[in-house]
């Protein structure tokens, strides 16, 4: 059953309007091109651009918006809304046209009994269970996913390489991840069923920022939810556990548009964007912004420039 999430208007207006902090501790300002904020797709002739509240969505949305400049197409970006059940809200009432995001992750939010766990067929489900009005482009190769990471000495001391060699520990580690990995089907729940993992807590962390690594490596949470594509792992060591039964779907980038803004212009420079990103170029440019401290804009004009 594909179900909606209904946030009510007050939230959602302030939620557009209120910046939050990235992944590297600054402040990443909502920025507005000409035209009006949160009128949706400026009187027909563009598009309004939208991001989560962590650094790698908020770069995709930063290449989306160079590469639709360049294309011609009137931009305005509304960036660090807040996480999935917020900014699916602001594409539902219009406040925004467009935003990153991830195949598997998507699906399983519109279709809880998702299955599917390979690219291809993900995104055949994902396209299955969007609701009237939405419509997702071509997915890129690059994928941003989900995982389950411990420190080093972590894993030499309990013989940890896969997610499910945590069971007989966990009732006495902590969980740390983004809030809402404490309800979704793939965070909390998944790993209990998936793996059988009872954890003696779980520690809410902001989604994409230093306080997931940093606690991970002070000892305050035991194992973490952290995107693949961080610098953090490896700058840090860190241990990405396997995960055999795929709890975590394929997670390609993709663009989520409303229908009522896609044009072809939009399309085919949106493609284009798809076709040209990877895995690899994404870590890269994530090392720029999270650990070296760049623009995400900056980050993001490099590559449209030189890929596009």
């Amino acid at each position: 059953m594909i179900r909606k999430t209904v946030v009510p208007a007050g939230i959602l207006l302030a939620a557009l309007a209120l910046t939050a902090c990235g992944g590297s501790g600054d402040p990443l300002d909502n920025e507005q091109a000409d035209g009006d904020a949160g009128s949706g797709a400026a009187g027909g002739e563009g598009v309004a651009i939208g991001s989560a509240n962590f650094p790698g969505n908020v770069l995709l949305a930063e290449i989306y918006a160079a590469a639709l400049e360049d294309a011609g197409v009137e931009v305005t970006k509304t960036l660090n809304i807040g996480n999935r059940e917020t900014y699916i809200a602001g594409l539902e009432d219009g406040s925004i046209d467009l935003i990153p995001e991830y195949t598997g992750a998507l699906a399983v939010y519109f279709n809880p009994d998702a299955e599917a766990t390979e690219s291809d067929a993900v995104y055949g489900e994902l396209q299955d269970a969007l609701p009237d009005g939405l419509t997702v482009l071509e997915p890129s190769s690059a994928e941003d996913k989900d995982s389950i990471v411990v420190t080093s000495e972590t894993a030499e001391e309990y013989s940890l390489t896969a997610i499910g060699d945590l069971a007989p520990e966990a009732p006495n580690l902590v969980l740390g991840g983004p809030p809402e990995f404490a309800e979704r089907p793939y965070g909390v729940p998944g790993l209990s069923e998936v793996y059988g993992l009872e954890f003696a807590s779980f520690r809410p962390l902001a989604a994409g920022s230093n306080l997931t690594v940093q606690s991970l490596l002070n000892g305050q949470v035991d194992a973490a939810n952290i995107f693949t594509t961080d610098p953090a792992i490896a700058e840090n060591g860190l241990v990405v556990l396997e995960d055999p039964e795929s709890l975590f779907a394929a997670q390609n980038v993709v663009p989520l548009i409303t229908e009522d803004a896609l044009t072809p212009e939009i399309e085919t420079a949106l493609n284009d964007v798809s076709a040209a990103l990877s895995t690899e170029e994404l870590s890269g440019m994530m090392s720029e912004v999270v650990t070296d401290g760049q623009d995400p804009a900056t980050v993001a004009r490099a590559f449209v420039d030189e890929h596009l």
